[in-house]
C-alpha cells in the first residue's frame, strides 16, 4: 500500500512540475508574439506621384487644396518663353473621410472638365500582429467634359461627355528610400476627342517609383504604358497619343511637400493623361509643372493617418 502511494505522490508530483513547465512555455510563447500591427508609413510622399495617384490617402478628417499647374511643352520656343506663357490647371479639393476612404472633386482648364474619385484601401502594408508585404487600393473616378458645342464642333449629349476610370493600386516600400508601385487601370470614354460620339476602352498599366535622397527632397519617377487595341478604328484613335512619362521631385518644408517636375502630360485627370497625352520626350514635348497643396483639419485627428508621416 505505501508503494501505491508513493508512486501515486510521484506521478502526481511529475505531472505537476510538467503542467507549471507548459505553463511557463505557454507564457513564454505568447511573450514572443507581436501583440500590435505596425503600419507603413510615407511609401510616397503625397496622394499623387506626379500624376497617378499614389497609395496615400489625405488624413482622416482632413480638407486638402490642390493646385497642380502645367506650362506649356518646351518645344514652343522662345516665342512661345519655353511654355511658360501658357498653362493648364487643376483646382481640387480632396477630403479624408476616414483611415481607409478618401473622396476629391476637381476642375481643369483642360476641356473645361469637372471630375470627383474615390480612393479605397483593401489592405495596407504591415508588419507585427498581422503581417501585409504590400497595400492595395481601388481608385474610381467620373469626368465630364463641358466645353460648348461650338468649340467641340459637334453635337454632344450629356451622356457622351463622361469618361469613367477605374484602377488598382498595389505598392509597397522596401526601404526607407526605395518604393514602387503598379496600377493597372481600365479607361471608358463615352467619347474621344476625335472619334465622335463612339465610345472607347482602354487597358493600361502605370508604374512609378520614389527614391528618396535626404530627409526633405525625394527623386519620382511615372510611366503610363497603354496596351493597343486590336479595333481598326479605335487603333486609329490610339495612334493620335503617347504614353504619359513624368519625373519630377518632392520637395517637403513645413509640413507641406511642393512636386516640381516634367511630363509630356498636360492635363492632370486620369482620361486626360492616360489615354490622350501628346507631348513627346523625343521632340522637345515636354512641360515643366507643379503640384502645392495646403491642408486643413476639419475633424478630429485620428491616429495612424495614412497622410505622408
Amino acid at each position: 500500500m505505501k508503494k501505491i502511494i508513493f508512486t501515486f505522490c510521484l506521478i502526481a508530483n511529475g505531472l505537476t512540475v510538467f503542467f507549471a513547465q507548459a505553463q511557463d512555455l505557454d507564457k513564454l510563447l505568447d511573450e514572443s508574439q507581436p501583440k500590435t500591427t505596425d503600419y507603413t508609413k510615407a511609401t510616397f510622399k503625397s496622394s499623387r506621384v506626379v500624376n497617378l495617384h499614389s497609395v496615400e490617402k489625405v488624413a482622416p478628417g482632413a480638407l486638402e487644396f490642390r493646385i497642380s499647374h502645367r506650362f506649356g511643352q518646351l518645344n514652343g520656343g522662345a516665342y512661345q518663353l519655353w511654355g511658360l506663357d501658357q498653362a493648364t490647371i487643376r483646382l481640387g479639393l480632396d477630403y479624408g473621410i476616414n483611415q481607409w476612404l478618401m473622396v476629391g472633386v476637381g476642375r481643369s482648364t483642360y476641356e473645361k472638365t469637372y471630375d470627383a474619385f474615390v480612393k479605397l484601401n483593401f489592405t495596407r502594408q504591415s508588419t507585427g500582429a498581422r503581417n501585409m508585404p504590400v497595400s492595395v487600393l481601388y481608385f474610381g473616378s467620373v469626368a465630364v467634359n463641358t466645353l460648348r458645342e461650338d468649340i467641340l464642333g459637334r453635337e454632344m449629349d450629356f451622356q457622351n461627355r463622361l469618361a469613367y476610370v477605374n484602377q488598382l493600386i498595389i505598392g509597397r516600400k522596401f526601404s526607407e528610400r526605395f518604393s514602387l508601385q503598379a496600377s493597372p487601370t481600365y479607361v471608358l470614354r463615352n467619347s474621344t476627342p476625335q472619334g465622335g460620339n463612339r465610345a472607347d476602352n482602354l487597358l493600361a498599366l502605370g508604374l512609378a517609383g520614389r527614391i528618396k535622397l535626404s530627409k526633405r527632397v525625394a527623386f519620382n519617377a511615372e510611366y503610363v504604358h497603354r496596351f493597343a487595341p486590336t479595333d481598326a478604328v479605335a487603333r486609329r484613335e490610339f495612334d493620335r497619343y503617347r504614353n504619359a512619362l513624368s519625373v519630377g521631385f518632392d520637395i517637403e518644408t513645413g509640413g507641406h511637400v511642393f512636386q516640381l517636375h516634367f511630363t509630356n502630360a498636360q492635363p492632370m485627370i486620369e482620361k486626360g493623361f492616360i489615354a490622350e497625352t501628346t507631348g513627346d520626350w523625343g521632340n522637345g514635348g515636354v512641360a515643366f509643372g507643379f503640384n502645392i497643396t495646403r491642408n486643413f483639419q476639419l475633424g478630429k485627428k485620428a491616429g495612424g493617418s495614412l497622410k505622408m508621416n
